[in-house]
């Protein structure tokens, strides 16, 4: 028996070969969410069906972190580049997402070599995701531009604690057999590119389509749990000088998995004096971001993010936070910037 319903990531896939039923759903929520809340979240485990949950981390400062969804933007900033970005998403809501992200890119002596490196933990109710991932981009360089092409190579990790699901039926051969969470390679590519005044990309991450969750009823049986899908993204920015020292600075990143709606994070950033910077933000499933960052110094940048969420989440949590810390040094001493300041 198989079905199917949709969000926005990870493929889960089961089957029951003796035509009975499989069913179970977990109480992520329970405590501080309203019934129809309790019921959605129960669908990240739906009974005989294959289910698209939310798989990449998702970012209100995304701008910061592009290294985590294109690896062509590995040494695009011309420096030693390093960004830390967590993520507390639905604040005041059990189970809520919890995502740490951590980029790390330069070019080498050779310009047109970029490598870099990113890992990130995302956690979401009982299960926990871990991706660990090394970058290498090849670089064309123009006399104002930059043309780069880039793969990611490295493993994930997804991981649940199956102690914590509330199964209908708890003698179900799949859930009392062998059911086991593996490390799987992963592989992204990207292509990226980058003038004085503007830049655009697209990527496609999870090439592999790995199976991550295995459940097997008999030895010689695996049937397949979770499996990831490729996510595609796209993204655009650019600069637009309003006046001396002030900058408007908008983007646009637009995600794409099968049989899932199209999402898009549109913003506007303005820079005060390379020093300040303030902005907004509007997530096409109906969230509105507010975002502050501050250089303060010797290489050193914080940010910080808010999210009101105008859904069915308004009235059960205060809001999702991001908090950003971002550090940059030139190792080569080189002449070459491409506005490194702003993307």
């Amino acid at each position: 028996m198989s079905g199917e319903d949709q969000s926005n990531g990870i493929k889960v896939t089961s089957m029951n070969k003796h035509n009975g039923s499989f069913a179970f759903r977990f109480s992520l929520f329970a405590n501080r969410v309203s019934s129809f809340v309790f019921c959605i979240s129960s669908f990240v485990f739906l009974f005989s069906s294959t289910v698209y949950g939310q798989q990449d981390a998702l970012f209100t400062q995304y701008m910061y972190t592009k290294l985590q969804f294109n690896p062509a933007y590995a040494g695009s900033r011309d420096a030693l580049a390093v960004d830390l970005l967590t993520r507390f998403q639905w604040v005041g809501v059990d189970g809520a997402p919890r995502t740490i992200c951590l980029t790390v890119h330069t070019p080498l002596r050779n310009p047109h070599i970029g490598l870099g490196m990113y890992l990130y933990r995302d956690e979401l109710g009982p299960s926990v995701d871990y991706n660990v991932m090394a970058t290498f981009a090849y670089r064309i360089l123009f006399p104002a531009s930059t043309l780069s092409f880039g793969i990611s190579a490295g493993i994930k990790y997804y991981d649940i604690d199956w102690n914590a699901l509330h199964p209908l039926d708890p003698g179900d051969p799949l859930l009392v057999n062998d059911v086991t969470n593996r490390v799987v390679p992963d592989v992204d590519f990207g292509i990226y590119f980058a003038h004085r005044r503007y830049y655009a990309g697209v990527s496609a991450r999870h090439l592999l389509q790995n199976q991550l969750v295995v459940s097997s009823t008999t030895p010689d049986d695996d049937v397949s749990f979770t499996r990831l899908l490729r996510n595609f993204y796209g993204i655009a920015g650019g600069t637009v000088p309003l006046a001396d020292r002030f900058l408007f600075l908008p983007s646009i990143l637009i995600k794409y998995v099968i049989n899932a709606p199209l999402q898009a994070d549109i913003n506007a950033r303005f820079l005060f004096w390379d020093i300040l910077t303030l902005g907004a933000g509007y997530r096409t499933d109906n969230a509105l971001g507010l975002l502050v960052g501050v250089e303060i110094g010797k290489g050193f940048s914080i940010g910080y993010s808010y999210d009101i969420w105008f859904n069915i989440l308004r009235s059960h949590n205060s809001g999702s936070h991001e908090i950003r810390i971002s550090y940059e040094t030139d190792l080569f001493k080189r002449t070459r910037m491409l506005t490194p300041r702003y993307f």
